[in-house]
């Protein structure tokens, strides 16, 4: 199974850093995956639900390390893109876009 896409939507928030949309064999989506800063750097997270106890699930997530490693080096190469080539620019969590005074 190989990535075929990777769209990256960055979002200004301390911790969660994007929402990521990601394309398997250019036939199979999985989208709300999360790239968040954590303590020892970034990661991803996969796209989960709240459980009844309060607890939260994940809805899709490989099966193995080496898939997880694969797919979390090629989500972050394409994050780093991203926000490189926009730095002015970033999606808030509620959808709308923000500028980024800072960086004009």
């Amino acid at each position: 199974m190989e990535i075929t896409e990777v769209k990256v939507f960055p979002v200004q928030e301390e911790k969660l850093k994007a929402y990521v949309t990601i394309t398997f064999d250019d036939c199979f989506i999985v989208r709300d995956l999360k790239i968040i800063r954590g303590k020892s750097g970034m990661f991803v997270a996969m796209p989960s639900k709240k459980t009844k106890d309060g607890t939260f699930k994940d809805i899709a997530h490989p099966l193995n390390s080496d898939t997880r490693q694969n797919m979390e080096q090629v989500i972050l190469m394409a994050y780093e893109r991203e926000v490189s080539a926009r730095p002015a620019s970033l999606v808030t969590s509620d959808g709308s876009e923000s500028i980024d005074h800072s960086a004009v």
